[in-house]
């Protein structure tokens, strides 16, 4: 009775093992590896400026999430890609422009992102963005980013318009100048 049971058991593996290697080649699944993303490099992180500046307000400010890098985006709605001046560089502390007041910002590293664009209508005064001075940006939600910890609108003072982006480390970034816009990509690494 024992040897019954090995030799079922024995041709029941040798069926296994046949019927495996029977299988067509283009019926098996491919094994892939993992997809390979090659990231920029070479941005450094010192201090980045353009000098200009525009009478078109700041609208509106968010983020996304890409490979290699996280993103923050400052929307300028009517101004050309040579009129958004910027400044943009590490800090140890962010402190309100006219008013010098420190606003705590969280994170292992402090970019302050200054646009030269109001945060109001230079008419009227009204403001056209929604942010309140030390908190975090209304609408952007950092949870799941890499490198982006915490975001506070610092206000605007003369024409510019400052925030504080609290990120992992420091780590390199660039900034693009498009219509519309100012990018701020922030390297995921080194």
């Amino acid at each position: 009775m024992v040897r019954n049971r090995t030799v079922w058991a024995t041709a029941a593996l040798m069926t296994v093992a046949l019927g495996a290697a029977a299988v067509p080649a283009e019926a098996a699944t491919p094994v892939t590896a993992p997809r390979a993303v090659a990231c920029p490099t070479g941005w450094g992180s010192l201090d980045k400026t353009y000098l200009s500046g525009t009478s078109a307000p700041v609208e509106n400010v968010r983020t996304g999430r890409h490979d290699c890098y996280d993103r923050f985006v400052v929307d300028v709605p009517g101004a050309a890609a040579d009129e958004l001046g910027f400044s943009v560089g590490y800090v140890d502390q962010l402190y309100q422009d006219g008013s010098g007041r420190p606003i705590p910002v969280g994170g292992g590293a402090i970019l302050e992102v200054r646009v030269n664009a109001p945060a109001y209508d230079p008419e009227t005064g009204t403001p056209t963005y929604p942010g309140r001075v030390a908190q975090p940006l209304p609408g952007v939600n950092l949870t799941g980013y890499r490198t982006f910890r915490d975001t506070r609108f610092a206000g605007s003072f003369e024409g510019v318009t400052q925030f504080g982006l609290g990120v992992r480390a420091r780590l390199p970034f660039r900034v693009l100048r498009l219509a519309d816009h100012v990018v701020v990509d922030v390297a995921h690494t080194w």
